[in-house]
């Protein structure tokens, strides 16, 4: 799916929420989840569209309607003390769809 119709489905409200994806090395992926199914972000080349930062995809995402957006952190144990190297599960956090340093 491409910015075109990632923004058309989010206008026909069929959207259930945008997904920001933390990888190793500070690429920021981002997915559409519909209907219980992921669908990833595709640049002009029919490849993966590689964001800098959360406010980098906020300003990508600047003209579209409001929706839950998350940060998930693919690999946990990475990412938080305490967890041992087993922990397959993600960590999905709600971010801010608009930053607050804009309007």
């Amino acid at each position: 799916m491409n910015l075109q119709e990632l923004n058309a489905f989010a206008i026909a409200g069929k959207v259930d929420e945008l997904n920001l994806i933390s990888l190793e090395g500070g690429i920021y992926l981002l997915e559409a989840r519909m209907h219980g199914a992921a669908y990833p972000l595709s640049d002009a080349s029919g490849g993966m569209f590689h964001l800098r930062s959360v406010e980098h995809a906020r300003e990508v995402l600047h003209a579209f309607p409001a929706l839950p957006f998350n940060l998930v952190h693919t690999s946990v144990h990475d990412e938080m003390c305490g967890l041992g190297a087993s922990a397959e599960q993600s960590l999905k956090v709600p971010i801010a769809f608009r930053s607050a340093w804009h309007n």
